[in-house]
């Protein structure tokens, strides 16, 4: 039993070797040509594809005949065939791809703006000598109820320097300087009161300072009080800054003492001014304001309260500005009748806030 068993299994083995021979040589006849259709490269042969992901691996051996494919041993593997891009699936919203909105594409960063150019400032314009020049004013009387004749300088004045010296037409305006001693007030408000005036005070610092419940009752009684400066000094010697710092400084004390801020109204001590003066008052916010009539009624009158009325009455014309001083009692004693006399000759008396520029 043991022989026959041998037997049998020699037989199966001789087989299976047989077999293996058979399927190692093909369909065809051993040593036929290939298949014509079969492409031909490198001499005949037909390459075997590697895997290339893979380094160091050794081929596998090509076909010696036949269209059989060499058999794949474990670690090999067969070349993989390159994946065709996928084509986009339709939309799903029912809309033809044309109407589908497209991704917003990213803007093109805009440059950014430049910080304003910003010139240095200018340098204030020096005034020349002829702008520095020291004036005087004046006016040339001439008969009653005629408009004076005024310095050759009014003629150079621009409007931005804002100087007054007339008004309108049949119309008197009061100024009444207040640079020295105040006497007998109670009478001069008296009579302006009687007579329904409204007189501009240009008051020096030093008045206002000494006498703070005068400057009051000025403007409870519907009066206006104008900046003379703080010293009364003529402002043609002085340096811009301390021409600025009379003006401020009476501000100031004007302001402590009333509880208000002055009024924009500027006469210069001793009408004495320059064109530059002008300007720069006018850059300080001030209009200053010059007159049509005054006389030397600081000094004392020959014919007393006689001499003010007829300078005032005999020059009195549209327009006029009247400048008297308080120090002088003569104008005290003679104003009721001034004022009674100019209103008889058919004016009206107005306030500078008419002529403010």
């Amino acid at each position: 039993m043991r022989t026959i068993s041998s037997i049998l299994t020699a037989a199966l083995v001789a087989g299976t070797l047989l077999s293996g021979c058979s399927d190692s040589a093909g369909n065809g006849p051993q040593g036929a040509s290939p298949d014509p259709s079969e492409s031909q490269q490198e001499g005949g042969k037909t390459p075997v594809a590697s895997d290339p992901g893979k380094k160091g691996e050794t081929p596998a051996a090509p076909s010696t005949g036949g269209n059989a494919a060499p058999p794949v041993t474990q670690g090999d593997k067969p070349a993989e065939e390159p994946k065709a891009a996928l084509k986009p699936e339709p939309p799903k919203t029912g809309q033809p791809a044309a109407e589908q909105p497209k991704p917003e594409q990213p803007q093109a960063e805009q440059p950014k703006a430049e910080p304003p150019k910003t010139e240095p400032p200018k340098e204030p314009v020096k005034p020349t000598a002829a702008d520095q020049k020291a004036v005087s004013w004046y006016y040339m009387k001439k008969k009653k109820g005629e408009v004076p004749g005024f310095p050759a300088e009014t003629k150079q004045l621009k409007p931005e320097q804002k100087a007054v010296w007339i008004g309108k037409e049949n119309t008197v305006y009061l100024t009444i300087d207040v640079g020295g001693e105040l006497l007998d007030y109670e009478t001069l408000l008296k009579s302006l009161k009687d007579n329904e005036v409204k007189a501009t005070f240009f008051v020096t610092g030093y008045n206002l300072k000494n006498n703070p419940d005068y400057i009051k009752l000025l403007l409870e009684e519907g009066h206006t009080v104008g900046n003379h400066s703080i010293t009364h000094k003529d402002f043609t010697t002085l340096t811009d800054d301390q021409v600025k710092k009379e003006v401020a400084d009476y501000e100031k004390l004007y302001k402590d003492i009333t509880g208000q801020e002055p009024v924009k109204f500027f006469r210069f001590p001793y009408g004495k001014y320059s064109m530059h003066l002008l300007t720069l008052m006018s850059d300080l916010g001030y209009t200053s304001y010059f007159w049509s009539t005054a006389m030397k009624d600081w000094e004392p009158r020959k014919n007393g309260a006689e001499d003010a009325f007829n300078d005032v009455t005999g020059n009195v014309h549209d327009g006029n500005i009247i400048l008297m001083h308080q120090a002088s009692k003569e104008n005290i004693e003679a104003m009721d009748r001034i004022l009674k006399a100019i209103k008889k000759d058919g004016y009206k008396f107005g306030t500078l806030d008419e002529l403010q520029k």
